[in-house]
């Protein structure tokens, strides 16, 4: 059993990645700002295994993607809010699912995790992961209402409109898959 866990995480943790490689900004926003589908095996992970294989999920994705593209700052800032924002999205979703079951407790989490992850991507953004970014990457730091004007008018709706788009696509997975699922929880639980 705790093989076919291993072998499970790292065969979604693989899918993860490659999805990953698919990201692409959304016209209103910076472009810094970049929608992938990889939390959504992640998510799959968590809701099939527990929180702690969709938390690992996310941590190798993370991983593998810094080894194998670097980081603009030398230090792995981007990678470290890309998986903040996994375990902030991942945990509600898994809360209420193991609570409720079935199509409502996806629902419920699904829209739990989205405004979890944004509104805590957006309070680490403006105490944590902005200020780092500018301090690496060598800029003057964003300071006052041009921060404050940055977090509400971008980063915030950017995770607001990710969160919904990731939910769609997990919500469609989830239909096709859910016999699947199913039968994976019983598995683990």
């Amino acid at each position: 059993m705790k093989l076919r866990y291993i072998m499970n995480i790292g065969v979604l943790s693989s899918i993860s990645i490659v999805l990953m490689l698919f990201n692409f900004p959304l016209p209103p926003f910076p472009n810094f700002l970049q929608v992938d589908f990889s939390d959504v095996p992640a998510l799959l992970a968590a809701m099939t295994m527990g929180p702690v294989a969709g938390i690992l999920v996310e941590l190798l994705k993370n991983m593998l993607d810094w080894l194998l593209s670097g980081s603009t700052t030398g230090v792995p800032v981007g990678h470290i809010a890309n998986f903040t924002t996994g375990v902030l999205f991942i945990i509600p979703v898994t809360f209420f699912y193991s609570k409720l079951q079935r199509i409502k407790g996806l629902i419920v989490g699904l829209v739990a995790g989205t405004i979890v992850m944004a509104v805590g991507m957006s309070l680490l953004n403006y105490v944590l992961f902005l200020p780092m970014y500018t301090l690496f990457l060598g800029m003057e730091p964003v300071k006052g209402d041009a921060l404050k004007d940055m977090i509400v008018l971008g980063i915030l709706p950017f995770n607001l409109v990710k969160g919904v788009i990731v939910m769609i696509v997990t919500m469609l997975v989830c239909r096709n898959i859910g016999t699947w699922m199913s039968h994976q929880r019983t598995k683990y639980n």
